[in-house]
């Protein structure tokens, strides 16, 4: 770990409204690492305290616990230091497994480097399990990391997501008196709050000025009075006068920009009209008219004019049409869709949109009709009650199920009797009913089509999982890795998952260990009576838009915010919107749309 600036230290940071709550659950995350709120994910513009707070925390931890094994650096060094380890033969849990805080800057720079986001989410996960404390940094929020893969924004979102602002002008003049005690200067009376007016964009600009000040005085060993911060900071000051201006004036423009376009019009040759009303045009609807201005400002007649416009128009035709087929599907990413379905040079990237919202509306094939858990018979007393759970209103004690019989269909039929009886009950939830073939072959289709994003959060929000063949999974290695991952991201949203198999988890062969550890850490049953019901599936006649989206619970969330003994409801989809943030997620990136991270929050910060 580089060596830390003694002087970045929560003593020295400036608390206000702007940046309370980031440095509240810094403060938590360095006294009490793994407990609160991990993975803490801060964010701002550069210059407002991003890399103090990372700085702070090493130094409180420190001294809170000298044991503590913490590492602070930027996101190239953590991949560098990483990917020399693997070179070298070593393993990735050496390098970070073992650490108790890791402090990650610029993570920003994850953009455009996929096998990086592999890396860290397998620290992220390796941390995560053994209790360790994660805090990254960046200078955008996690949805706003282009290319950003959708299981690090779940990792990202499932702790605390929380931005520092630009400080308010009190902070300001706080963040002066501060800096001036710790240089050992006075000022004279006004000229803090003067300088605190500044229309500076941050607290390092802020730090500049003072520096002028500092140094000002030092050398000329007098003190800097109130007049004289005018002309410190009359570089700022020279662009904001010269925004004036006069109602006659204006009128004058008006007047004259009427005149000269109607001479222009008169004049003006057929193919520069033609391009001209182009970008009138387009420009109305609010689309972006950067193809058409090399031709606007062409000083002669350009060749292949006519055909340029043609396919701009024809490119604008398709982005309508883009756009209202998603709203008949019920587009779930409305902040995805703006800025995207304005510009014809991003036409690739609206149809990359296109089809991953048809991927995460696409329904799963149902259950066909079929007797319902209650209408099973012969089947033992103790099976039949843990099955009944998974359909009812109380939160279920164990999840997930396992159910193993060595005549694999006599097991399918309690699966879709639960299946039947969940559908009956709770018509509005979302049921996925897979084999691991069909999971395996739908998997490999989505990365086909390049909608593995889409794909998985189509697949991890369901409420009800049932999955038998279970010990297919011994055929494919990648299958097995996805399925983790959907095992994991089942289970932190509390949702209910039934497996079914030919053998016990034990018995089977050479599935990953994390796997079979998870299956054994529920319910496992052996079905020995019963009649064996075969179950079809029927593929949806139409992909017909959902109505609703299901947002995920959050990790830590209590019993009785996760369901309790109610009925869980689905999420109203959001109306689809033009209006929205700037993240514009590529075709394996469509991700979550998460809650605002006030809405994280577990408990109040002190």
């Amino acid at each position: 770990m580089p060596e830390l600036d003694p002087k970045l230290t929560f003593d020295s940071f400036v608390v206000g409204p702007a940046n309370r709550l980031a440095s509240a659950a810094a403060r938590r995350a360095a006294e009490t690492p793994g407990k609160s709120y991990n993975p803490l994910f801060l964010y701002s513009a550069p210059g407002l305290g991003k890399t103090h707070i990372l700085t702070a925390i090493a130094h409180r931890s420190g001294a809170a616990n000298a044991a503590l094994k913490v590492e602070y650096m930027a996101l190239e060094e953590y991949l560098e230091r990483l990917e020399g380890s693997i070179k070298s033969g070593g393993a990735e849990r050496a390098v970070y497994g073992e650490l108790d805080i890791l402090l990650l800057d610029d993570v920003q720079f994850l953009t455009g480097q996929p096998e990086a986001q592999e890396m860290l989410l397998r620290t992220l996960d390796q941390l995560s399990t053994a209790g360790g404390q994660i805090v990254l940094a960046s200078d955008r929020p996690p949805a706003d990391i282009n290319g950003l893969d959708a299981r690090l924004l779940s990792r990202f979102s499932g702790g605390l997501i929380v931005d520092l602002g630009i400080p308010q002008y009190e902070t300001r003049v706080a963040i002066v008196m501060k800096k001036a005690a710790e240089r050992g200067q006075k000022l004279e009376a006004g000229v803090a709050e003067a300088v605190a007016k500044a229309p500076l964009k941050n607290v390092r600009e802020l730090g500049g000025v003072l520096n002028k000040i500092f140094a000002t005085q030092d050398l000329e060993e007098r003190q800097i009075t109130i007049e004289e911060v005018a002309g410190l900071l009359e570089d700022q000051d020279r662009a904001a006068s010269l925004s004036s201006g006069s109602d006659e004036f204006g009128s004058f423009l008006t007047d004259l920009t009427t005149t000269v376009a109607g001479i222009v019009e008169q004049k003006e040759e057929p193919w520069r009209k033609a391009v001209r009303e182009a970008i009138e045009s387009a420009d109305r609807q609010g689309f972006s008219v950067l193809r058409l201005e090399p031709l606007r400002d062409a000083e002669s007649e350009p060749s292949g004019w006519t055909e340029t416009v043609q396919r701009y128009n024809a490119d604008l035709q398709r982005l309508h049409e883009i756009d209202r087929e998603l709203d008949r599907l019920g587009n779930p990413w409305p902040e995805a869709a703006q800025g995207v379905l304005e510009d014809p040079e991003r036409l690739e990237e609206a149809e990359a949109l296109l089809t991953s919202v048809r991927e995460r509306q696409r329904p799963f094939p149902a259950l066909d009709a079929g007797p319902q858990l209650h209408d099973l018979d012969g089947f033992e007393g103790i099976v039949l009650k843990a099955a009944a759970q998974l359909v009812g209103t109380e939160k279920p004690e164990y999840n997930p199920l396992y159910l193993w019989c060595a005549e694999e269909d006599v097991a399918k039929s309690l699966l879709g009797g639960v299946g039947r009886s969940y559908r009956e009950a709770y018509p509005d939830l979302r049921m996925a009913v897979a084999s691991v073939s069909d999971f395996a072959s739908d998997f490999i289709r989505a990365l086909g089509e390049g909608v593995a994003g889409a794909w998985r959060e189509r697949w991890w929000t369901v409420d009800l999982l049932l999955i038998y063949g279970i010990q297919d999974l011994l055929e494919t290695e990648r299958a097995q890795d996805e399925f983790f991952h959907l095992f994991e991201a089942v289970r932190r949203r509390g949702a209910r998952m039934m497996f079914v198999a030919d053998r016990a988890p034990s018995a089977i062969g050479d599935i990953d260990e994390r796997l079979r550890s998870r299956f054994e850490g529920g319910l496992v049953l052996q079905v020995t009576g019963g009649k064996a019901v075969p179950i079809q599936l029927v593929e949806p006649a139409t992909a017909e838009p959902s109505d609703s989206i299901f947002v995920p619970a959050l990790a830590g969330e209590s019993e009785a915010d996760s369901g309790g003994d109610r009925k869980p409801e689905p999420v109203p989809a959001e109306t689809a919107s033009k209006k929205g943030g700037a993240w514009f997620p590529g075709p394996e990136n469509a991700v979550i749309h998460w809650p605002r991270f006030e809405d994280l929050l577990i408990e109040e910060l002190d």
